[in-house]
């Protein structure tokens, strides 16, 4: 149907519609590389379809999470390497849900941007499936949205949502008690809370992204955008060895706020902070800012990005086979009558 007019277009307004097309059909083989049983329809419909049977499941209970990467998108926008911040999103979300004893299934992610630059979008959504591909969790679905006049140019937003599942009655924290073993796993740096502060820290230090890294080899920039490690198929292979009581990811809040998330009134923790090297990155940040210990603490992983409790007859079979999955394991301490967090000995 034509009325003869040639008006204004949607591409007229700053929405490529083609653009976002394209986009879909170049991320398809991505997506596709994510499927696990379970899986009944590819991306392009209106929903994504996930049958629980097939994935195994009798009497499953969901477990829903849903996060973001925060102002470390600052760090990739800035440098253009955003190869990894969608290994991020991924980890922000799943690496949540294996807390509560869940595997996670599937995953959907919501990119908005002012104007879509289809290679980086791209790059974006393949880090997003290789994040899937590691915990073994399907990307199904998503958004990309482009909204002019809300995001400045080559500017993005991340969110992410995954979903997973459990047998009735296998959830955690559960059993937790006096004893009990703390096991750290080693983090790979930042990953992706507080970068807030390690921004103003750079400001402060007088840096720029591309300058050579005071703790390692390579730029600044590169080395603040080590994506975070992701601990599923490890935490869930520990879990179903048996005695695992709970588990906490070391985010936003670290040690000093995330710990106490699985225990139960009357019982803390002690922390013996000798037990382990403080990685060189939360070094530098520390002392840059003239941070006090207990500040890096309740702000960062301070190098620890998951911590299990297990029964204290389980701990060394449980760090024998963590190990044997590739994790740096560390008996950071035990479960004491209290409240909170205490700790002993010094990082800085």
């Amino acid at each position: 149907m034509t009325d003869g007019k040639n008006g204004i277009t949607y591409a007229d307004a700053g929405v490529d519609i083609d653009a976002g097309n394209a986009l879909v059909e170049r991320i398809k083989p991505a997506a596709r590389r994510t499927n696990r049983p379970g899986v009944m329809a590819g991306l392009g419909g209106f929903g994504a379809l996930f049958d629980l049977k097939a994935a195994g499941y009798k009497d499953p209970v969901l477990v829903a999470a849903t996060d973001g990467v925060g102002t470390k998108l600052r760090i990739a926008i800035d440098t253009g390497n955003v190869d990894t911040i969608g290994i991020d999103l991924v980890a922000m979300c799943v690496n949540d849900l294996v807390c509560q004893g869940a595997e996670p299934l599937f995953f959907l992610d919501y990119f908005a941007t002012g104007k879509l630059e289809s290679d980086q979008a791209a790059r974006i959504i393949e880090g997003i499936a290789e994040g899937c591909i590691r915990s073994n969790c399907a990307l199904i679905g998503g958004e990309t949205a482009e909204m002019p006049g809300m995001y400045d140019a080559g500017d993005f937003d991340l969110a992410g949502f995954s979903i997973g599942a459990m047998e009735r009655g296998c959830e955690l924290p559960k059993g937790v008690r006096e004893g009990d073993v703390l096991l750290g796993l080693a983090s790979d740096g930042v990953h992706s809370n507080g970068y807030s502060l390690v921004r103003k820290l750079v400001e402060v230090s007088g840096l720029g992204w591309d300058a050579d890294c005071p703790w390692q080899d390579g730029t600044l920039g590169d080395a603040l955008l080590a994506p975070t490690r992701l601990y599923v198929k490890q935490t869930l292979a520990a879990i179903r060895a048996g005695g695992v009581h709970g588990l906490a990811h070391i985010t936003g809040g670290g040690l000093t706020e995330n710990l106490p998330r699985v225990l139960p009134k009357g019982l803390g923790v002690l922390v013996d902070l000798d037990s382990y090297e403080l990685p060189g990155v939360f070094k530098w940040l520390a002392a840059t800012g003239g941070m006090a210990e207990a500040e890096l603490l309740k702000t960062f992983n301070s190098g620890q990005g998951m911590v299990l409790v297990v029964d204290e007859h389980e701990s060394a079979a449980i760090t024998t086979l963590l190990q044997g999955e590739g994790e740096t394991v560390t008996q950071l301490g035990r479960v004491i009558k209290g409240e909170g967090v205490q700790y002993l000995g010094n990082l800085l």
